[in-house]
């Protein structure tokens, strides 16, 4: 029997949970004159955790994304990709959190940032 959840939307099964399957599907980013992105590459005890981010100095104005479970030479690989971001400095947030301050992030570029859940 489904639930009333599930009825009232037309599904017969459970909805997948986005962040429990593989990605193997390429990332686009959106970059460019203005825009920069960041990736975070993470251990896999952070797979499915949300991950903020906001400008420096802005700690209220957060955007987040869930760590992924990609695969890269054939291996997984663990990360949170932000792009879109206007160059210039941010906060990274891990549970409400600021676990890093100051990422640079510039216009045109892809930054990368390698940490886990100390």
């Amino acid at each position: 029997m489904h639930g009333a959840h599930d009825a009232a939307h037309g599904h017969s099964h459970p909805v997948e949970d986005y962040a429990a399957r593989k990605h193997p599907e390429f990332v686009v980013l959106d970059i460019g004159e203005d825009l920069g992105a960041l990736i975070i590459h993470t251990d896999p005890e952070l797979h499915g955790v949300e991950i903020e981010i906001s400008p420096d100095g802005q700690d209220a104005k957060r955007s987040h994304k869930q760590v992924l479970e990609r695969s890269a030479d054939g291996r997984a690989q663990f990360t949170a990709v932000f792009d879109g971001l206007r160059g210039g400095r941010y906060t990274l947030w891990l549970e409400g959190n600021a676990r890093h301050r100051g990422v640079a992030v510039e216009s045109g570029r892809v930054a990368e940032l390698t940490w886990g859940k100390q």
